[in-house]
């Protein structure tokens, strides 16, 4: 089985925390790596953003990212992208052309702009599409943070486009599935729930001081940390305003400047000094996977304030590693945090309700939380993840076969029965 993964805005191998780079990036990569290990084949198109990079990195076996060069390399940001979608469906539709006919069959694309691509790969190459929108316009639209901008017209749009042709939708939970149906009229048969995972043996319990000692922390202090891009949506400003209020509370923040926060990149750093709070904020940049155990190891608690979410990857990361996780009760949290059990869901952005909580949390005798927040992040695997995708596969697949066939060569071709948990053809 030979899957085409499309991610045209951000790249698999991208450092996540900064940029366009996240939760997504992660879900791409590792369910590829898992894919690969269950014998499926997976080429990842994206676009490159640098002349240095190589048209074709393997990254595994069975794993590769193609660096399609679709417009400047640098300088162009998301909301550039539509006008580049030709270029990069050029690109994707030659690099095809040098397999023989029927090479892959399945096309999955992630977030709206690969939609548009895979909407037509599906019709030139005769197989089915997959798509997982991760976010949706108005969903963000509707809880923007204040100062923030909405998101464009044109990509609800495009949104609605891709929902409408996609054989499959997958989505990370059951409350996104309700999102699509009542704002995009999707047809709730053509939906799969799909939980992400965690990379369970990275992201482990373990020696708390040893991490602090790594970043320069003291080991008798509270800390809350934050881990991800630095932008309205994600609400960073939120934790050092309730941290404000909790006397010798320390806040550490990992990432960088993203989407809107680009256009006040200090504008953190400017908050703690008006806040009375910068000798109590440790801003670090972005970390590597290693890095990121230490964080998680390091915090009392990890908070995600975010305004949308629609799974919370950094909640799950942060439990398997033991630590509790504050987070706002909104998109797909309320099923990464098991709210009394591995940490707290607020159901508001209110500076007050957060400290509170926090404080509430902190006050807490830590050992029963940390073992719940590791027993809930180990239901969350990307084994599991994948055996979620390959059905989906399995069912597109089938779907797409029985409504083409006897109309279309490739279909028939491709007519072969699947063995979806291994990933080959039977």
């Amino acid at each position: 089985m030979r899957v085409a993964v499309l991610s045209v805005h951000t790249s698999p191998l991208a450092q996540p925390g900064t940029g366009d780079a996240g939760g997504m990036n992660v879900y791409v990569l590792q369910s590829a790596l898992e894919l690969a290990r269950r014998g499926v084949e997976v080429e990842i198109f994206t676009r490159a953003t640098s002349s240095s990079d190589e048209p074709v990195v393997r990254v595994a076996p069975g794993v590769l990212v193609r660096n399609v060069v679709a417009g400047p390399f640098e300088g162009l940001d998301k909301y550039d992208l539509p006008t580049q979608l030709c270029a990069f469906t050029a690109g994707v539709l030659r690099a095809e052309a040098t397999h023989e006919p029927g090479y892959y069959d399945i096309v999955h694309s992630h977030y709206w702009l690969s939609g548009q691509v895979g909407w037509l790969a599906r019709d030139r190459w005769a197989v089915p599409l997959v798509h997982t929108a991760h976010t949706l316009a108005a969903v963000k639209n509707a809880s923007l943070a204040i100062g923030d901008a909405p998101e464009p017209p044109l990509r609800a749009v495009g949104e609605q486009q891709v929902t409408d042709e996609a054989d499959r939708l997958i989505v990370n939970t059951e409350y996104e599935a309700g999102q699509l149906v009542s704002l995009h009229h999707a047809d709730p048969d053509r939906i799969d729930v799909v939980h992400p995972g965690v990379d369970l043996a990275t992201f482990t319990p373990g020696d708390r001081d040893a991490a602090r000692r790594a970043l320069n922390l003291s080991p008798d202090e509270q800390v809350v940390a934050f881990v991800g891009r630095i932008q309205p949506l994600k609400a960073p400003d939120v934790l050092l305003r309730a941290a404000a209020k909790l006397p010798g509370v320390r806040v550490l923040i990992a990432g960088g400047p993203s989407g809107t926060g680009l256009a006040n990149p200090d504008g953190l750093v400017r908050l703690a000094d008006e806040l009375g709070i910068t000798d109590r904020v440790t801003f670090l940049p972005p970390q590597a996977r290693d890095g990121l155990v230490d964080v998680y190891r390091a915090a009392d608690l990890v908070a995600v304030p975010s305004y949308a979410e629609s799974f919370g990857l950094v909640a799950v990361e942060a439990q398997a590693c033991g630590t509790p996780v504050v987070a706002a009760a909104v998109g797909g949290l309320p099923v990464a945090v098991r709210d009394g059990v591995s940490g707290t869901l607020v159901p508001t952005h209110d500076t007050d309700a957060w400290a509170a909580a926090i404080g509430d949390l902190l006050a807490r005798d830590p050992k029963a939380m940390r073992e719940a927040a590791h027993r809930h992040a180990a239901t969350f695997s990307w084994a599991h993840t994948v055996d979620a995708l390959l059905d989906s596969y399995g069912r597109a697949i089938a779907d797409y076969h029985a409504r083409h066939q006897g109309h279309d060569a490739k279909a028939r071709r491709n007519g072969r029965r699947f063995s979806v948990r291994r990933g080959v053809r039977a």
